[in-house]
């Protein structure tokens, strides 16, 4: 029997972490997200790609992002975010 062949490990554990994010629109509102990418995530954003509320108030500028341990906890952040109002994100955001 011929040997197989091992694969590199260089891309298959490779894990991207979760992040929810926020970014300022050029309007000054607040749009809040998660993203396993947050870089790709941005350019999508500024270039119309992304979510259909950033398509017309772009560009976009992030305020802040913290990681989160998986996706579910970047939802439930996200939850627990967008349910503050504008003075309680902008004292999360300064925090």
């Amino acid at each position: 029997m011929p040997k197989k062949k091992k694969k590199p490990a260089a891309k298959a554990n490779r894990v991207k972490k979760w992040h929810l994010y926020v970014l300022l629109c050029k309007d000054g509102t607040l749009y809040c997200g998660i993203t396993n990418d947050l870089e790709r995530r941005i350019s999508q954003h500024n270039a119309g790609k992304g979510a259909r509320y950033t398509r017309g108030r772009g560009p976009v500028s992030l305020q802040r992002s913290w990681p989160q341990k998986n996706k579910s906890a970047a939802l439930r952040a996200e939850i627990s975010f967008k349910k503050l109002s504008r003075s309680g994100k902008e004292s999360y955001l300064a925090a």
